[in-house]
């Protein structure tokens, strides 16, 4: 009798290693609560606002070239290999925003764009534009747009956006995704706003912070995953062979139930 209560004790606490071991889902999973959360409309209208050293590449086009070339910096050769033959290349030069938020626009003079959106400072553009030419057409890109992924994910790095437009979920996504080891529930977000850094904790496992202004990234953001409690204790050695243990784990709670049978028939 006392034998097969020390396997039945034996078997309880293998089992129980092993739930603890799988780590709770409520620490793991995205968006539980997802169904009590709204989405609001006016997230779709949201805008990157322009910072300094922003490289802008903004032109100005008419029905007649000529009336807008000199509201147009001069493209620039830049020297290509094709094969074994170097060549030259135009390439639109680019307006690099400075310390204080303006650049140095051809006719035009200072325009303030620090802290503006796209839309805010192409509006200011075409309103000086119309004191020289009718009609004009304003095309503007951010061509640096990056942000930064650093800590518990797969794929660290920084990335260059094209569109100018990223959520913190297609952010994560770029970098291959948090780690099991990643705390999803307070992410940090390095912002600057107005000249200083902010520092922002999102909670990932609650859908909420899809209505957050955090949920569209910015210009330069800065993602930092920190490591949970089971990365920080690898010192043990259990947590960061985790999948081994329970394998072993698993095979010795089938042996000895297999022993406690043969002996009990």
């Amino acid at each position: 009798m006392k034998k097969r209560n020390l396997i039945s004790y034996f078997l309880l606490g293998l089992n129980l290693l092993l739930l603890t071991s799988c780590g709770d889902k409520k620490q793991i999973a995205y968006y539980q609560n997802i169904n009590q959360v709204a989405a609001q409309e006016t997230a779709n209208n949201f805008e990157s606002k322009i910072q300094p050293d922003d490289l802008l590449m903004i032109v100005v086009s008419t029905p007649d070239p000529e009336a807008s070339a000199p509201f147009n910096l001069e493209a620039i050769s830049v020297p290509t290999a094709i094969g074994q033959t170097t060549q030259a290349q135009k390439q639109q030069q680019l307006y690099l925003v400075d310390a204080n938020g303006v650049i140095q626009f051809p006719v035009l003079g200072e325009i303030k764009t620090g802290g503006q959106t796209k839309s805010e400072v192409i509006n200011v553009i075409k309103s000086k534009l119309k004191k020289y030419i009718n009609d004009a057409i304003v095309n503007m890109r951010i061509v640096n747009f990056k942000v930064t992924v650093q800590g518990e994910v797969v794929k660290p790095g920084s990335f260059t956006i094209a569109s100018e437009r990223i959520t913190l979920p297609e952010a994560l996504s770029l970098a291959g995704d948090l780690t099991i080891y990643g705390k999803r529930d307070n992410i940090i977000l390095v912002r600057e706003v107005n000249n200083k850094k902010t520092f922002n904790r999102i909670d990932i496992t609650k859908a909420d912070f899809i209505n957050s202004p955090y949920y569209y990234l910015s210009q330069n953001d800065l993602l930092y995953v920190e490591p949970n409690k089971a990365k920080s204790n690898t010192s043990t050695g259990f947590t960061q062979n985790g999948p081994i243990w329970i394998a072993i784990a698993s095979l010795i709670s089938s042996v000895v139930l297999s022993i406690f049978i043969i002996n009990k028939n």
